[in-house]
């Protein structure tokens, strides 16, 4: 799922903000000894965080239907949503080629609420369901951009925080059971020692000992109360 997200936001880079240039796209960790062997201009991706999305989060199961739709066949679990951030930044030789590179980065990523559908390739492609992205979000109260930088021991540089929130298949499927094709038969007490067929959608039919005329058994009414 990872690999597959990483070459979406290779291709969108590359096909809307960069559009053809020979800007290189890379996801490597921008530390200082990184930044001091790079030669050329880049846009680094760094994957730099990954939790669930809770507020995606889907209870209960899925059902899978036969070929005419009528019929369960299996039950699945729901997809779960893992964000994925990224620090988004720009290498160039001057700081003012740099803004602009991250200008066009920005708009690029701003015309866009999920990642487009024909970009998605692999597993995530089969389950055509929305990629949401979001771009330059405050962070949490957890974390800070300061402390990412101060982890990898570079200096303090303008960045945007890309989050892709991509759905995982738990790829767990439960078994059902065969399909109810008869009502639910009970045998209940009749009248004079006989027995009556209380079948669900069906009238009861008394059965007596002597072989007389069968007469109306008596049906078990909860919503009666007798005295």
């Amino acid at each position: 799922m990872i690999h597959e997200v990483d070459e979406a936001l290779r291709r969108l880079i590359r096909e809307e903000a960069l559009q053809g240039s020979d800007v290189e796209v890379v996801f490597d960790a921008p530390t200082k000894d990184w930044a001091a062997r790079r030669n050329s201009p880049t846009v680094n991706l760094y994957l730099y965080d990954l939790r669930e999305d809770l507020r995606r989060k889907q209870r209960g199961l899925l059902n899978e239907y036969d070929e005419r739709g009528t019929t369960v066949v299996a039950r699945h679990l729901p997809p779960r949503y893992i964000k994925l951030s990224y620090l988004l930044t720009a290498w160039t030789q001057r700081p003012e080629d740099e803004h602009r590179l991250l200008s066009s980065l920005l708009m690029c990523f701003l015309a866009r609420e999920a990642v487009p559908p024909a970009l998605l390739s692999g597993r995530m492609a089969e389950l055509a369901l929305p990629v949401p992205l979001t771009v330059a979000l405050p962070p949490p109260e957890d974390r800070s951009f300061a402390d990412v930088w101060t982890a990898l021991g570079g200096e303090l540089k303008p960045s945007l925080d890309i989050v892709v929130s991509a759905p995982v298949d738990a790829a767990a499927v439960l078994a059902v059971g065969p399909p109810v094709r008869e009502g639910l038969s009970v045998d209940l007490g009749g009248v004079d020692g006989g027995y009556a067929d209380d079948r669900v959608g069906h009238q009861p039919q008394p059965v007596t000992d002597d072989g007389e005329q069968p007469r109306l058994a008596m049906r078990r009414d909860r919503s009666v109360r007798h005295p």
